[in-house]
């Protein structure tokens, strides 16, 4: 038996040699999105987001005011003369929020005439709109307490006193995981394993695929004795030891060279990456066993893969999503490799949190075996299309 999976493990190398799209396929597309997304969210977080200011009150508060929301980290003030100019801006894309400052702005404040400041966000950019909007909120609100604080020192009200009517209550916030709001750390840790996910279930697809799409699935099933789980076996032994070597390195450079926030172990997360690549081969496998042509079953591999990072539940929780919606998620290993993140990299529970993702990622190599007779009929018959 291992001497018939040792012959098509070279064979399959053989192939890897011959066809540089294996390596350009894999290997270049993960460093590209590594690169791409690691250096995109290098800041941690989106900045100088572009926030049209309109003052048509131009006093000493207004100005302040806009001085203050130049200063943040988020916001980078664009000043417009009219409303109109500010508002085909914001439909170019050029800023991203609108304030409008009103006539007689400091005026009211100071006679206690509560003056209506507006300000619009662009919804469309979700991530910059709500940055900006949380950026404009938070300084009306300094605003606003500095204005109150300037009345109750005239009115000789002590300190301690005043700290207490201008924030009755003290807002006690533990940012649990990403401390810092990296948009990186809260990206990246699922996007670049989603990425693997994907590469890792074409890849396989195709390389099972192509031996009937070139007609030598017979030649490959000489080399495996006849046997059908032999020919498996040694072609995903190449398979799984590059993408797992892939995939360890994935989880050193985010833990170990760039310090992603990790509380528990990076040897679970290691555990937890090898168990997704495991996964994804099945699933490869078990799609190209389904649908023994390669055009459709790459098509189908695509469309999971896509689907994979939707309902992993990283960006809308899954609890939140319809029933049904619910239910699917199961489905997808990246789902239980990130539950399993969430449990070891935030929480650090250790196996009474995560095992029962390692059982669910296990369950899926138990897919392939219903459909290995009917590969094993394809690739002897050859009776699929070949294009």
């Amino acid at each position: 038996m291992w001497q018939y999976i040792k012959a098509v493990a070279i064979r399959e190398l053989r192939i890897w040699m011959q066809r540089p799209i294996y390596f350009v396929g894999s290997l270049g597309v993960i460093l590209f999105g590594s690169i791409f997304f690691l250096t995109f969210f290098k800041a941690g977080l989106p900045s100088k987001l572009p926030i049209g200011v309109v003052d048509y009150d131009r006093s000493s508060l207004s100005r302040n005011f806009t001085r203050q929301l130049d200063a943040t980290q988020i916001g980078e003030v664009v000043r417009f003369d009219d409303f109109r100019t500010a508002r085909e801006a914001m439909q170019r894309g050029s800023v991203t929020s609108i304030c409008v400052i009103p006539d007689n702005f400091a005026a009211d404040i100071q006679a206690f005439r509560r003056p209506t400041f507006t300000f619009y966000v662009n919804g469309l950019y979700f991530v910059g709109g709500s940055l900006a909007y949380q950026d404009i909120l938070t300084m009306i609100n300094l605003t606003s307490g500095a204005v109150q604080k300037q009345i109750l020192t005239a009115k000789g009200v002590s300190e301690y006193d005043m700290m207490g009517r201008l924030r009755p209550i003290y807002i006690d916030v533990h940012r649990i995981g990403n401390t810092m709001t990296n948009y990186g750390v809260y990206l990246n840790n699922l996007l670049l394993p989603g990425l693997l996910q994907m590469i890792i279930i074409l890849t396989t697809i195709y390389a099972f695929g192509t031996e009937l799409k070139y007609s030598t699935s017979r030649n490959l099933m000489e080399k495996a004795g006849g046997s059908i789980t032999n020919a498996v076996l040694g072609k995903l032994l190449v398979y799984t030891l590059y993408f797992t070597a892939v995939g360890i390195s994935m989880v050193c450079l985010l833990y170990v060279w760039l310090r992603y926030p990790l509380a528990g172990s990076i040897w679970s997360m290691m555990l937890n990456m090898v168990l997704m690549v495991l996964a994804c081969e099945a699933v490869a496998l078990t799609i190209v066993g389904l649908i023994p042509v390669c055009r459709f079953a790459i098509s189908i591999g695509a469309l999971y893969s896509v689907l994979g990072f939707s309902l992993a539940g990283f960006t809308l929780p899954v609890e939140a999503m319809p029933p049904f919606l619910q239910g699917i998620s199961v489905i997808f290993p990246l789902r239980h490799y990130y539950l399993f993140y969430v449990q070891e990299a935030m929480f650090a529970s250790g196996f009474a949190g995560w095992y029962q993702e390692v059982v669910h990622l296990l369950l899926f190599l138990l897919l392939p075996f219903p459909i290995l007779l009917r590969l094993k009929n394809a690739y002897i018959n050859m009776d699929y299309p070949k294009k």
